[in-house]
């Protein structure tokens, strides 16, 4: 599936998107995976309640099932303006 980050998360990880082969169930199950990556992950997700997500393009809960989802998106909160 595609991972896509943006603003913030995507400075700490150093990447607007990448492919990643997980034996995620959950959005929790697969944050899990990236933060025993390495630090830049583990930095980009310290917080999660500072995080929203979207699987494919619907915003959703850190709960959500990925299974059979094309693509999972992290941004922080947006804000108006």
């Amino acid at each position: 599936m595609d991972v896509l980050y943006f603003a913030w998360v995507r400075e700490r990880i150093g990447l607007p998107k990448e492919r990643v082969d997980t034996q995620a169930r959950t959005v929790m199950e697969l944050v899990e995976e990236l933060k025993a990556r390495e630090e830049r992950y583990e930095a980009a997700f310290a917080d999660i309640s500072a995080l929203r997500v979207a699987v494919d393009q619907d915003l959703t809960d850190f709960d959500a099932s990925i299974e059979g989802a094309r693509e999972v998106a992290f941004f922080p909160p947006m804000t108006g303006g």
